[in-house]
């Protein structure tokens, strides 16, 4: 299995090598709180706050009186090596377009941009700038997933039939993107990453049931043709249950992952169905089955949390002491399926996702 950690593990902190790096977080709500949590946390990091609403700076303040507090980009961006971009989706490309133009490192949460163009210029920003564009596709940073992603790829399940991921709860409803583009990143990063392949076509069903503008449940298919295979992800902001699923479906073995789980995130089920041969055609009605029952097995997961893993990964790219494993290219594949999901809402059909690179080479690139 590929090294799931750069950054090596020292007491209670991650550890990274070299001297000390200044990392500006910009937005301290919901996801922000977190990386200003995991950033302060990391050795031989100094951390700046930035936040305009003077409540939540002065809360910022009152858990880390350590770091920097200042109320605009502007105000920091001379003294710090990188920055996260944690604010609302559409002010993703504003932000992180200012720290790359003055030559900063970034990572800018899921999802990077709300349109394709936008993302394709925070890449090419990026690259003229030569900086790190990351997104935060915090999962492809989680052991679990990285286990199953291994299960996958050893051939033990045997041919994929397809998967199914589900992101289900009760709220955090958002004001500037719906529930496709607020969830669904997640899982269209997680089942890319198993699959090392970017769906081609994408369908999508989607409802509004709370509010006036945006949708808050949504079914979509996703299809790739390599694998030749499926994915179905149902995800909702409007569920008695949170639920954090991924189930792979294969012809030999079936295998869930469940990031709710405390101790078993992944199980193995030796278990499948074979069609039987129907020798008398008046059994023809029912079609016959034979059912295949086995073990239930949990392969052991060490416990690293994604976001420590992911932020300290961040710190080392702009150490030069690793490759990015989520650049900015790869924000903008799920980018790109995101937007033919807007489309085959729009339309009822499926839409085509273009491709901007060859998918399977640079998602296992950006693995190994």
């Amino acid at each position: 299995m590929i090294p799931f950690v750069d950054a090596a593990r020292g007491g209670d902190h991650m550890t990274v090598t070299g001297s000390c790096s200044r990392i500006a977080v910009v937005g301290y709500g919901y996801w922000g709180s977190k990386h200003v949590r995991v950033v302060s946390s990391l050795r031989d990091v100094a951390v700046t706050v930035v936040e305009a609403d003077e409540q939540r700076l002065s809360e910022a303040g009152a858990h880390y009186p350590a770091a920097r507090l200042c109320r605009s980009l502007d105000e920091a961006i001379d003294d710090v090596d990188g920055v996260v971009v944690a604010t609302p989706a559409g002010s993703h490309v504003a932000v992180a377009s200012a720290a790359l133009r003055a030559g900063r490192h970034v990572l800018v949460e899921k999802p990077l941009t709300t349109t394709v163009a936008d993302a394709e210029m925070l890449v090419d920003l990026a690259d003229r700038s030569g900086v790190h564009l990351m997104t935060g596709h915090t999962f492809e940073y989680n052991p679990a997933v990285w286990k199953l992603r291994e299960i996958v790829r050893s051939g033990a399940l045997g041919r994929i039939l397809y998967i199914d991921a589900q992101r289900l709860s009760l709220g955090r409803y958002q004001v500037d993107v719906d529930v496709v583009w607020d969830l669904a990143p997640h899982d269209i990063s997680i089942v890319s990453f198993l699959l090392d392949e970017m769906p081609a076509t994408t369908s999508v069903w989607a409802k509004r049931n709370v509010g006036i503008r945006h949708s808050d449940v949504a079914h979509l298919r996703l299809d790739f043709p390599r694998s030749r295979t499926h994915a179905f992800v149902h995800v909702s902001w409007l569920s008695p249950r949170k639920v954090r699923t991924v189930t792979v479906i294969g012809e030999r073995r079936m295998a869930v992952y469940d990031d709710i789980s405390d101790n078993e995130r992944i199980r193995i089920y030796d278990i499948g169905v074979d069609p039987a041969t129907v020798d008398d055609g008046s059994g023809a009605h029912g079609l016959p089955m034979t059912y295949r029952t086995g073990d239930i097995t949990s392969p052991y997961v060490p416990f690293e949390e994604p976001l420590l893993v992911q932020d300290g990964h961040f710190v080392d790219c702009i150490r030069g002491d690793a490759a990015c494993r989520t650049p900015g290219r790869r924000g903008l594949d799920v980018v790109r399926v995101l937007t033919a999901a807007d489309r085959s809402m729009t339309t009822g059909l499926p839409a085509e996702v273009t491709p901007a690179l060859d998918d399977a080479t640079r998602i296992s690139a950006a693995a190994s």
